[in-house]
C-alpha cells in the first residue's frame, strides 16, 4: 500500500481502503516499527472472532512497556487522554495506543475523516457513540528498532499529538456521530 500524502491517518485510510476491497473481515491497525509484536496478533483477533467485541484495543498499561519504550511525558498525555475518552463517552479504556483490530463493517460505517494522529481515537469515539463493544487486550511495548518517533519522540510532538487526540474527543462528544 502506498499514500503519498502525509500524516497517520492518510496512511490508516490507505490500508483501510485495500483491506476493505479485498473484503477483508477483520482490519488490524499496527505500528510498523516493531514497538507492538505481530505474535500478540491472536489477543486483538479472538475477541472479535467470538463476537465479544467490535472493536479490540491493545493497552500498554494492562502489558509489558519495556524501559525507555515510553517517556513519561508520553505516559502522562496517554493517561490523560485515556481518562477523557472514558468520563465523556462512559468506556473504560486505559490506553488510547495504535495497536487495534476493528470488525469490517463497523469501519465501513464510521466514515472516518481525521488525517492525523487523531484517527484511533476518532475510531474509539465513533466506535463509543453507536455503542459498539469496546474491549482491552495487554499487549506489550517496545523501543522502536529503526526511526525516531514523531509523537513521543519530543515533547513538541507529544502536545502536538495530544492537541489532535483531545481535540478529536471534544469535538465528537458535542457534534453528531460524524
Amino acid at each position: 500500500v502506498s499514500e503519498p500524502r502525509r500524516g497517520y491517518g492518510y496512511a490508516c485510510a490507505a490500508g483501510t481502503a485495500v483491506a476493505l476491497k479485498h473484503n477483508a473481515d477483520i482490519l488490524v491497525y499496527i505500528d510498523g516499527d516493531f514497538s507492538s509484536l505481530p505474535s500478540e496478533l491472536p489477543q486483538l483477533l479472538t475477541p472479535i472472532q467470538q463476537n465479544e467485541a467490535d472493536l479490540v484495543l491493545g493497552s500498554r498499561m494492562l502489558g509489558h512497556i519495556a524501559a525507555g519504550a515510553m517517556p513519561p511525558h508520553q505516559r502522562f498525555g496517554n493517561w490523560l487522554s485515556a481518562w477523557v475518552m472514558s468520563w465523556l463517552y462512559r468506556v473504560n479504556v486505559t490506553d488510547l495506543g495504535p495497536y487495534r483490530a476493528i470488525r469490517a463493517d463497523l469501519i465501513r460505517s464510521l466514515t472516518m475523516q481525521e488525517m492525523t494522529f487523531g484517527w484511533p481515537t476518532e475510531m474509539m469515539v465513533k466506535t463509543a457513540k453507536r455503542n459498539g463493544r469496546i474491549l482491552e487486550v495487554p499487549v506489550s511495548w517496545h523501543t522502536r528498532r529503526s526511526g525516531h518517533s514523531k509523537i513521543s519522540g519530543t515533547i513538541r510532538g507529544s502536545i502536538l499529538a495530544a492537541y489532535y487526540i483531545l481535540g478529536v474527543t471534544l469535538r465528537y462528544s458535542v457534534g453528531g456521530n460524524q
